[in-house]
């Protein structure tokens, strides 16, 4: 099969991409969130040419192929480009086949276990549990992730006493059996981390994400020996060298590969097997209701050591004014506290058409 054409829908947020084969079929993907303007650019004139007219057989291949004749360019921008194709090349072929993405990963349609994912810091640990109950009540959820410390926050809270209050608070409030689980977003150094993590042990919780800046891997592995809790990380790191490093140092107990911040469903695959092979269970990074946790989903379904759950944003129009009116119909229903994938061909989704004609539009050609 080769592409005879790229095509981009875009605005600052989100990039969708549709693939065109010599044979009429298409397929849709998305580049990652967050100036996607920029990121389908950098896709029409450093990912498109090496991709087009190529036989896209070998997928892994000819993504190694684009990274190689970009080796000047070793950075996000690229791989959160490439993966615009590799997700609409995936949706193309599960079109093809008739079967969703996840069946020709190896898995099947079915249910998968998610959990509330806070992306809020400027809420009370009063209110954060009172919106977690009223999830929980309505949607079944029995995992829940809030956060800790300021964002990259050098040890900083988002006010003084946040962090101490939020983790007795999530846990007399949710229960003994909920799960419960944390992120600092590169907040902390180690000595800090691993006297939260201690707190976080003395309550129950059994995921401590990202405490330490996500570069520093050695401060990571750190807290990760020193706490029983499961310190966890990698949403960030776009480089496999750098997951090859991260796993065989066993700086985290849980890997959090990002799909579309990684490259695509190829290279993530990549990751997982590095995982599988060091016994790690993969959690991925999935933060908003964009493809990413659609495509989240299919991956999940597949791998052998998938994680416990799926990450599912809570966060609506309020937090991220740009994710609605994306698709025709929302593909993210959660019932029992389970998203579900369905048995339609490729990712199973359509997009809003009234969206894509509000959108930036480009294309490339063979």
């Amino acid at each position: 099969m080769k592409l005879t054409a790229i095509e981009t829908f875009t605005n600052e947020f989100v990039g969708f991409v549709r693939v065109t084969s010599e044979d009429g079929a298409r397929g849709w993907g998305q580049v990652s969130t967050y100036h996607s303007d920029i990121t389908c650019e950098v896709l029409h004139r450093q990912v498109a040419p090496w991709m087009l007219g190529q036989d896209c057989s070998d997928l892994d291949d000819l993504l190694d192929l684009v990274t190689e004749r970009e080796h000047k360019f070793p950075g996000s921008y690229l791989r959160r480009a490439m993966a615009g194709v590799d997700t609409a090349i995936w949706d193309l072929r599960g079109k093809q086949a008739g079967k969703p993405v996840a069946e020709l990963l190896g898995g099947s349609a079915g249910t998968i276990r998610a959990y509330a994912s806070s992306m809020k810091r400027d809420i009370t640990p009063h209110d954060e549990a009172e919106r977690m109950k009223r999830l929980r009540d309505a949607h079944g959820f029995d995992a829940f992730k809030v956060r800790a410390g300021a964002e990259v926050g050098r040890g900083r809270d988002e006010w003084p006493g946040r962090t101490e209050e939020i983790v007795p608070t999530m846990r007399r409030e949710m229960g003994d059996s909920a799960a419960l689980l944390i992120d600092a977003n590169s907040c902390y150094a180690p000595a800090q981390a691993i006297e939260l993590g201690k707190l976080l042990q003395d309550h129950g919780f059994s995921h401590f994400e990202e405490p330490c800046p996500y570069w520093e891997l050695e401060q990571t592995k750190e807290v990760s020996e020193a706490l029983d809790i499961d310190v966890t990380g990698g949403e960030q790191d776009c480089d496999l060298t750098t997951w090859r490093r991260m796993i065989d140092m066993r700086a985290v107990d849980v890997v959090q590969p990002d799909i579309l911040y990684l490259g695509g469903i190829c290279r993530t695959l990549r990751v997982a097997r590095m995982a599988e092979a060091a016994a790690l269970p993969v959690t991925p990074h999935c933060a908003n209701l964009s493809l990413v946790t659609l495509f989240t989903m299919h991956l999940l379904r597949a791998i052998p050591n998938a994680g416990k759950y799926l990450e599912f944003s809570i966060e609506g129009e309020d937090y991220y004014p740009w994710q609605d009116g994306l698709f025709v119909e929302d593909p993210y229903r959660i019932e029992d506290g389970h998203a579900r994938v369905t048995e339609a061909p490729g990712w199973g989704v359509e997009i809003c058409p009234e969206w894509l004609a509000r959108s930036a539009y480009k294309v490339s050609r063979a």
